[in-house]
């Protein structure tokens, strides 16, 4: 009687000791597993872990449960090192993104360009035909590093065009940052299977990508799209910006890489002197003109109107836009442009860009900082070792031959490649820019005046009172948002008034659950990329999006945003959007949404 006193007093002891360690294992099961799929790790991952997870639990209950302490301890720290273990052997690997969301997507038929034959897939539906990883450049490595680009030669056999190409040459988050950015920024974060891999990057970036309706099509206007990313970062099979919701209303939709950051936008003397045209710093914006001789020579194959072509892009790309617009060796590769969210245009470009002697002192920093004295020797340096001054090397140029003066100066000249232009911005541009450098009232008068010089600072801070912590943050998020996005879309709107362009401006103001108007955030719509079923976009969403898609494929189809409304049961036309008002008025897209005054207009008189 008194053993079984004992071991019932034994076990009643322990039982706390069960109930926590139960409680802990639980824990560490849910953050290894939280890792292993935010870490978009391997099956391969996901069994071992289940595997170890299973032995623990059956060990710690049958055979540790009496031990000594220190026995139980070293079990616990075998288990952590099980795990990382784990995290290591499956940690993602490198695999091409597929051209389109299906598995074993069908093929089309054979496409015959100038380069060879190539197929495409098509979308789930059959409505689109996909033509992904289209070389239209010779890779840029080597003695092609910082030249400009080389048309592509031709290939034998046939293209399977069914992956996109690596991403440009960029300094790459870890899967984990990605993963917490859909949470936390995106709120659109999804579990599952096929994406546990990281997509290449590479110096070898020079692809394109072609959408269009399926089936044979003839003399369709054509959309070349420029992805943003501060020229440092970015890919072009991004799904807001894909080119299916376009294509589906009849327009063929082209996208490309480009050399980004240092590989882009490297400017040197050597470089200058070697160059047949006398060029050095815009590398990127070259490669954007070779892939517009591309569409110019080849699109005609994939159904598309080389008469009839828009350049758009927003951020950065849409910075390039406006570049491109005034470039003499850009002149007849396009008609019309759309541009969201940045411009050069500006006097003072608020970013993206820089004379050339500053490129020039950047690139002897640069060199100093990894002891080269020679562009020979820069280009023998990986391209590991040099993708992190991706920050220093992020500006097009004044280079005398894609730009020879400013475009503001073009501008002013008359001098301008597009027939017509439609260009806009978000309400709350600023918003993921000020996460970690929001304004409150002990600092809100140091940055105006850090901003704006005497008498324009007082000027600011009296249009822009701010009593408490509330408005000095939401004062000083909108300032910003003028300052460094809306200002140079006003500043161009004024030019093409004075150069008799037609010029649509449009102002995007609609919240969601997704990027709400923050920077970017109207490009889901625009082109007609959400998903039918969505828990951060309604009904509401998809109306708006109809609208503005519509907006989009009138005007590369006509130069007009107004005509119809595509893809709706509803009856009616998109109309009232005034052109050219100077900077009077802009066209508002959100909960309201029609023709009416422009917003900041005190502001951009300070400006």
């Amino acid at each position: 009687m008194d053993g079984e006193k004992k071991e019932k007093k034994e076990k009643k002891e322990r039982k706390p000791g069960r109930v926590l360690w139960r409680i802990l294992f639980v824990l560490f099961a849910v953050i290894l597993f939280a890792a292993l799929e935010l870490g978009k790790h391997t099956l391969l991952g996901w069994a071992l872990a289940a595997l170890f997870l299973a032995g623990f639990w059956w060990l710690r209950s049958k055979k540790l449960a009496a031990s000594k302490r220190g026995v139980r301890l070293l079990a616990w720290l075998a288990l952590f090192v099980f795990a990382a273990g784990i995290l290591w052997i499956s940690w993602p690997p490198v695999k091409p993104v597929p051209a389109v969301d299906a598995r074993n997507p069908k093929t089309t038929d054979v496409i015959h360009i100038a380069q060879g034959d190539l197929t495409g897939v098509l979308t789930k539906d059959g409505a689109v035909e996909v033509y992904a990883g289209i070389p239209y450049a010779e890779p840029p490595v080597g003695d092609l590093r910082w030249r400009e680009p080389v048309s592509a030669g031709p290939w034998e056999g046939v293209l399977a065009a069914d992956t996109f190409a690596p991403m440009a040459m960029q300094t790459v988050d870890s899967t984990y940052y990605g993963s917490l950015a859909r949470i936390v920024g995106f709120h659109d974060y999804t579990i599952s299977l096929k994406d546990n891999y990281r997509p290449p990057v590479s110096e070898d970036a020079l692809y394109l990508n072609v959408w269009k309706p399926a089936g044979t099509q003839k003399d369709l206007p054509v959309l070349v799209y420029i992805h943003g990313g501060s020229l440092q970062t970015g890919q072009p099979w991004y799904r807001d910006y894909s080119g299916e919701g376009l294509a589906r209303e009849g327009v063929v939709v082209v996208n490309m890489g480009y050399r980004l950051g240092i590989f882009g936008f490297f400017a040197d003397p050597e470089l200058a002197a070697e160059s047949p045209n006398g060029t050095t710093g815009n590398y990127g914006l070259l490669d954007q003109i070779c892939a517009l001789e591309w569409v110019r020579d080849n699109i005609r194959a994939f159904g598309g109107d080389p008469d009839n072509v828009t350049i758009a892009g927003e951020s950065a790309g849409s910075a390039c836009v406006t570049a491109l617009a005034t470039s003499p060796v850009a002149k007849g590769l396009f008609r019309r442009i759309i541009a969201e969210s940045s411009t050069v245009t500006a006097p003072a470009p608020a970013h993206s860009f820089r004379l050339l002697d500053d490129a020039f002192e950047a690139a002897e920093r640069t060199k100093k900082k990894f002891n080269v004295s020679s562009v020979a020797e820069m280009r023998a340096l990986p391209a590991e070792k040099i993708v992190g001054e991706l920050s220093v090397h992020h500006h097009m140029t004044v280079d005398g031959y894609v730009l020879p003066e400013t475009p503001y100066e073009s501008y002013k000249k008359g001098i301008h490649n597009e027939e017509a232009q439609l260009h806009g911005f978000n309400g709350q541009e600023a918003a993921p820019f000020l996460l970690f450098g929001q304004a409150n009232l002990k600092n809100y008068k140091g940055k105006i005046t850090g901003t704006f010089p005497q008498p324009y600072a007082d000027r600011v801070l009296a249009l822009y009172p701010a009593s408490t912590d509330k408005e000095a943050k939401e004062n000083w998020a909108e300032i910003f948002s003028v300052v460094l996005f809306s200002y140079g879309h006003y500043c161009w709107e004024r030019q093409a008034v004075a150069n008799d362009i037609p010029t649509y401006v449009y102002w995007f103001t609609k919240h969601n659950g997704y990027l709400s108007d923050w920077h970017s955030g109207e490009e889901i719509y625009f082109y007609g990329n959400i998903p039918a079923k969505s828990r951060v976009f309604d009904d509401e969403d998809r109306d708006l999006s109809r609208l503005m898609k519509s907006a989009f494929v009138n005007f590369v189809k006509t130069g007009d945003p107004n005509g119809p409304i595509v893809d709706t049961p509803f009856e009616g036309e998109l109309s009232g959007w005034e052109k050219g008002t100077g900077g009077n008025g802009v066209f508002r897209f959100g909960i309201a949404t029609g023709f009416e005054p422009a917003p900041y207009r005190e502001l951009y008189d300070i400006l």
